[in-house]
């Protein structure tokens, strides 16, 4: 089910304020030191996803990582996006990534 705008507004604005809301989805750009980081942060999260049948839209360019969630069945945000977001922020606290 998609969720309310106060909903998103409401996980923008406390835990999960690093991300921006872009049309249906929620996003975040991320810096790493070198391509080696990215890559292992994207590997992490892609175990994640996956065990939440959920995967982000995202791109890599060397040390950058755009990273932008939505659930294209329900043509916007679910409960779904912000779990992974939550996932996606745990992953970034282990690897105290603080960007």
């Amino acid at each position: 089910m998609r969720l309310s705008d106060e909903k998103i507004s409401a996980a923008l604005a406390s835990d999960l304020s690093k991300w921006s809301l872009d049309g249906d989805f929620i996003r975040r750009q991320l810096v790493f030191a070198d391509f080696k980081e990215a890559w292992g942060f994207m590997n992490e999260v892609a175990l994640s996803a996956e065990s939440l049948n959920h995967h982000p839209t995202w791109a890599n360019v060397y040390n950058r990582v755009d990273i932008r969630l939505s659930t294209h069945d329900a043509n916007g945000l679910t409960q779904l996006d912000l779990e992974l977001a939550h996932l996606i922020e745990a992953c970034l606290t282990r690897r105290n990534h603080t960007g």
